[in-house]
């Protein structure tokens, strides 16, 4: 399955685009999407739809910014629920609206509440529990990854929400590709041998190619998602400089995409 780019025009400003997982759609409980950098405000290094509050870029686009993508996907973005992630594995159980600091990984069942990440580089996955209607969104890149990140937060659903995994569908976003995500041998050691190979792209032994993208897949179904419940995105983040931030391509000076899930209500769904 390929994720669909989605166009949906508005009265006040140019369309939106954005990145809509096949595998939720025939939840219509489902709000599911990975932003693109394309339909906002912000401007040089940051445009357009830039969403990420620690980039340095002006706080009123960045809420302009929020308040477009969230008007396009017919959500509040007073129910957003996010945090400032420090590349951990800690989870928050989201009861409530808000922003806060330190975890790298949300879950609920509330509805009404649409769990963000913020990404550059870092892959984004999004978990739903069509039983429970219970959802995941989890900002997985080298560190939260090598910590097992995606099957703490799978756990984290059994323990709060009766989770089962094998009933589980999974989305992964759009990250850095293999082919771009150059690491140190101490790096690459974290994680299994076939998870990387040795860079061409220097002439020493002590780089390599991750692939994080594949990491995460398999920590997936190491958890009991089944591979038909799971999709990635065929995009990467360094490569398709039109459409996605990246902090490496980038050197640091740039926006972040945002990542989101979360159940509306039967009064809210269109």
């Amino acid at each position: 399955m390929a994720p669909i780019i989605t166009n949906i025009a508005t009265p006040t400003y140019l369309p939106q685009e954005y990145i809509a997982p096949d595998c939720f759609r025939q939840y219509q409980e489902l709000i599911a999407l990975q932003s693109t950098r394309k339909g906002g405000v912000s401007n040089g290094a940051y445009s357009s739809l830039n969403l990420g509050r620690n980039t340095g870029d002006c706080i009123e686009y960045i809420q302009e910014n929020t308040r477009r993508l969230c008007q396009t996907a017919c959500i509040d973005p007073e129910h957003l629920v996010s945090s400032e992630q420090v590349h951990g594995t800690a989870i928050l159980v989201a009861e409530k609206p808000g922003h806060h600091h330190g975890y790298d990984a949300l879950i609920t069942d509330r509805k009404n509440l649409f769990l963000c990440v913020f990404t550059a580089d870092c892959y984004p996955v999004l978990i739903y529990d069509p039983r429970h209607r219970a959802s995941g969104a989890v900002h997985a890149g080298w560190k939260g990854s090598a910590g097992g990140i995606v099957i703490k937060t799978i756990e984290a659903m059994q323990r709060r929400f009766n989770t089962l995994p094998s009933e589980c569908l999974a989305y992964i976003g759009t990250g850095i590709s293999a082919e771009a995500y150059e690491v140190s041998r101490e790096v690459a050691l974290k994680f299994p041998p076939d998870s990387y190979k040795h860079s061409r792209c220097r002439h020493t032994a002590e780089k390599y190619l991750l692939d994080l993208g594949m990491v995460n897949y398999r920590q997936l179904l190491a958890s009991g998602i089944l591979p038909s419940n799971i999709e990635r995105s065929p995009f990467c983040s360094v490569r398709d400089s039109t459409l996605f931030f990246s902090y490496r391509r980038d050197q640091g000076k740039t926006g972040r995409m945002l990542s989101l899930i979360g159940v509306r209500s039967h009064a809210d769904a269109t």
